[in-house]
């Protein structure tokens, strides 16, 4: 098998990582693709010479030029990375569903949208991770499928939020319990940050695990918000601050859903 590196100057943002991608889809002989845009440089593992991948590259006029090219083994060079990533992957996975169990329970006992929002949220993130996880070290191919699958499994949840939000909006809901609101947001505040730390610690620049960043940056903006809802609560004495962020909650899981769709386009 071969490794051959590129040096793309004008390759500075995902939108160029995806029409390269697009670009090269049709050459059967291209095993991985690996992208490193802060130094703009790609890495193509391929199992014969092919100069189709340079004129197909040098079609795009974003400057690409052959570096080196080296034969290697095979793919076992970067096992060690792999290993490392599938670690972190479990990690964040336990701690979101973890989170999704007690937000779930602690959102239905205090009667808060904003916690089961949140639950859901947590939910989708589990799954989400359990897909990268399961895309380590494969194809392509593979994790664009599944960073789709991924966008379409947190829409399907945000919708199912929105509906019940408007419910609760028509109905006689009681008044959350916001103690419960804050306290829990925050243990979760500080799980999604540790998971965003260990997830950026990777560097990783690969689709599936750009999809995970995301998530995980909604999850902190959706803490704070809950953490504010509470605080309304408690100083208006009113359901609606919750099922008001409950509803931003789910749009900005939309948001982030039409995001991460966006990047398998």
């Amino acid at each position: 098998m071969l490794k051959t590196i590129y040096y793309i100057p004008k390759m500075d943002c995902p939108s160029e990582e995806n029409i390269i991608r697009m670009k090269l889809s049709g050459i059967p002989k291209i095993e991985r693709l690996k992208f490193d845009i802060r130094n703009r440089s790609l890495v193509i593992f391929h199992f014969t010479e092919d100069t189709k991948i340079t004129s197909c590259l040098e079609e795009l006029n974003l400057g690409a030029k052959l570096t080196t090219t080296e034969n290697v083994v095979d793919l076992n060079i970067e096992e060690e990375s792999i290993k490392i990533q599938s670690k972190i992957l479990w990690i964040v996975i336990f701690i979101n569903f973890s989170f999704f169990v007690i937000e779930i329970t602690t959102g239905i006992f205090s009667k808060s949208m904003g916690l089961v929002a949140d639950s859901l949220d947590m939910l989708a993130d589990a799954f989400v991770y359990s897909l990268s996880l399961w895309a380590v070290g494969s194809t392509d191919k593979r994790k664009k499928h599944v960073t789709r699958l991924s966008g379409f499994f947190q829409l399907s949840l945000a919708l199912i939020g929105i509906i019940e939000v408007m419910r609760r909006f028509i109905g006689l809901e009681v008044m959350p319990n916001y103690r419960i609101m804050i306290i829990i947001s925050i243990f979760a505040l500080i799980a999604n940050a540790f998971c965003l730390y260990l997830l950026q610690s990777l560097k990783n620049e690969e689709i599936h695990m750009k999809a995970s960043l995301i998530f995980t940056s909604n999850d902190i903006i959706i803490n704070i918000g809950v953490i504010f809802a509470g605080v309304l609560v408690l100083l208006t004495q009113s359901k609606y601050p919750d099922l008001i962020v409950g509803s931003v909650v789910f749009l900005i899981v939309v948001k982030g859903a039409f995001r991460i769709l966006k990047l398998t386009w």
